[in-house]
């Protein structure tokens, strides 16, 4: 079944991480958050690697090199060569090695893990408005980001030279919460120029493109805690996708998601690469899984049973998608949430 024809979590026995030869992580809010790794995540991911999976790393984070990504895996206790990590920053630069001559002078706004990737790709990073550069990369630099790296930006699109950005994720984890992403700065240089990015990271084609190249995955599993952009990316790559609740999704967030960003499998953490995913079947009038049901009646989802949470959210996913259809389900789902203590 492709990823596209699906309508709720479906169930299997078989590990995931034995269904599935390759797993394509996220790392912020799945792997680590802030620098930290997520609970479980190292004894997870060690255990699915022992059992044979191949573990690469997409991240639509360009700050840091792979090998930086790489080497911070390694002290978290999670070992990876820059091999195993695939950045927006790489994306983008090919996106733009394609339309622009070698040795091209590309206004850089972001990290060095994006002047990295464009060098790779035969591109001369220069810093200033100045320097005559023929296109602008844009990628995120960090908290300590200045303003006038956005105004660079500016002076160089408002004279015609084409803008990329890694990605145009708004938000992104860190160890004290939700913070400002790529694509708030990304908002910045639009609103100043009223200009349109060329973007390569997440959920569009040039980040699947450069993680298939570089993986070369026949049964890939993407694993993410996004909804517009791992879910997203898997489904219009037509792959499976599990999401995990470690990072900015949460439960009212999963049920009320639309065709293209629901996920095969859901889980807490990723402890669920190591099992079977129970199947989410037609129960009545409604959806069950495990002890719980799950249906739509009058202006909300109600659940009744009992039995591991995890259950009821996939019962719950089955009943709120069945009623969306095609769109976004709007029913409350305030007190069946509640009663998961999700």
């Amino acid at each position: 079944m492709s990823q596209a024809s699906r309508t709720r979590p479906s169930g299997s026995t078989t590990p995931l991480n034995e269904a599935y030869d390759t797993a394509l992580l996220d790392l912020d809010g799945v792997v680590y958050a802030g620098g930290r790794a997520i609970v479980h995540a190292v004894d997870s991911l060690g255990a699915a690697r022992d059992g044979g999976m191949h573990l690469a790393y997409v991240t639509n984070n360009a700050l840091r090199t792979p090998a930086a990504v790489a080497a911070h895996l390694t002290e978290l206790g999670v070992p990876a060569e820059p091999s195993d990590v695939i950045t927006s920053a790489q994306a983008v630069a090919r996106l733009m090695a394609e339309q622009l001559p070698a040795g091209a002078r590309v206004l850089v706004v972001g990290g060095e893990g994006l002047r990295v990737a464009l060098r790779e790709r035969g591109l001369v990073p220069v810093e200033s408005a100045d320097d005559e550069p023929v296109a602008v990369a844009q990628g995120y630099g960090g908290p300590d980001m200045t303003w006038g790296r956005f105004a660079e930006a500016a002076y160089a699109i408002a004279r015609g030279v084409p803008w990329f950005a890694s990605n145009t994720d708004l938000t992104i984890p860190s160890a004290r919460g939700i913070a400002p992403g790529n694509g708030a700065a990304v908002e910045v240089v639009r609103i100043a120029t009223g200009a349109e990015p060329q973007v390569a990271g997440k959920p569009l084609p040039p980040m699947h493109r450069e993680t298939v190249l570089r993986t070369g995955a026949e049964r890939p599993l993407v694993v993410g805690d996004r909804l517009d952009t791992d879910i997203e990316g898997a489904f219009h790559g037509g792959v499976d996708s599990l999401l995990v609740l470690t990072g900015v999704t949460d439960a009212a967030r999963l049920l009320a998601a639309r065709p293209d960003h629901r996920p095969t499998y859901v889980d807490a953490d990723l402890r669920g690469l190591l099992t079977g995913q129970p199947e989410v079947t037609r129960a009545g009038d409604g959806y069950g899984c495990g002890g719980w049901t799950a249906s739509a009646r009058g202006e909300g989802l109600v659940l009744e049973g009992d039995g591991d949470v995890l259950d009821g959210l996939r019962a719950l996913c089955g009943a709120a998608w069945s009623y969306a259809g095609d769109g976004s389900c709007g029913l409350e789902s305030g007190k069946a949430v509640a009663r998961l203590g999700l």
